[in-house]
């Protein structure tokens, strides 16, 4: 296990959603962070929360994590700001509406850029200091639609698979290796955050109501609070847990996968038809 008390951690995402909980419990148990997001004001916001409970050292980086040269830059200078850190968490993410025909490969790539490139790239930065400390932890954010794939998703799931992927063999790795280090990856279902408010619409994607429908169509789902999100996380790096599985919904959707792997989507659609309607949507 690696202990939340005296650790260090390197938190990407960190401004907001289930990162900025994440920080947040992290340094209520202990934690020293350094903190990463695009959004420097909401970083100075929760490093502002911090401080007012939690005497914890926080160093805050602005890093865009589509940017190699910004990630390396991130890794130097929070392992010189926290010489003993330890776990590192690939939280930020970013999300895109619309059909496979309705998107511009750009447009996906610039998905992948954030989504899993930037997951790799960080762990690629990082790794030679978690390997160096007596126990380290890497936390990957993947998806539920990193275990289903619902239409209009295809940017989306795609990258949150091959952050599974990648995950799960760079695990099997590090445990053949007898590394320090352990990795979880992490499966969320409706978090109630603003990820698909933010979302970019595919270029081809001109109907704004079906936009709005989706939006709605996640809060509906989206029953589970960033709070809740970031306790599971940290009883999964304090267990070692290999997944990390947030939500009934989630943990009923990887169930329905495992007994309908190929026909579960009709499953899913009335149940979320259903939901919708009893929510008045």
């Amino acid at each position: 296990m690696t202990a939340i008390p005296g650790a260090a951690a390197a938190v990407t995402g960190a401004a907001s959603g289930i990162g900025r909980a994440l920080s947040l419990e992290l340094a209520a148990r202990g934690a020293d962070l350094a903190l990463a997001d695009r959004d420097e004001a909401g970083l100075q916001a929760v490093a502002a929360e911090i401080a007012k409970t939690s005497p914890r050292k926080v160093s805050l980086h602005r890093v865009d994590v589509a940017e190699p040269g910004q990630i390396e830059e991130f890794a130097q200078s929070a392992t010189a700001a926290h010489p003993g850190l330890n776990i590192l968490i690939n939280n930020a993410g970013v999300a895109l509406l619309g059909q496979f025909t309705e998107i511009e490969q750009s447009q996906m790539e610039w998905l992948f850029d954030i989504n899993f490139w930037g997951v790799v790239r960080a762990t690629r930065a990082f790794l030679p200091q978690l390997a160096r400390q007596r126990e380290a932890h890497i936390v990957n954010l993947s998806s539920i639609f990193g275990i289903i794939a619902p239409p209009g998703q295809t940017a989306y799931a795609a990258a949150k698979f091959a952050v599974r992927g990648f995950s799960e063999s760079l695990r099997h790795e590090l445990q053949m290796a007898n590394s320090p280090v352990r990795l979880s990856v992490v499966h969320p279902g409706g978090v109630a955050t603003n990820i698909a408010r933010n979302s970019r619409t595919g270029t081809g994607m001109t109907d704004n109501e079906r936009r709005a429908q989706s939006i709605e169509r996640f809060d509906a789902m989206a029953k589970t609070t960033p709070a809740a999100a970031a306790l599971r996380i940290i009883a999964g790096i304090e267990n070692n847990a290999p997944r990390i599985l947030i939500g009934n919904d989630a943990r009923f959707m990887d169930l329905l996968q495992r007994f309908r792997p190929a026909t579960y989507w009709p499953v899913l659609a009335r149940r979320m038809e259903k939901a919708m309607a009893k929510a008045g949507k």
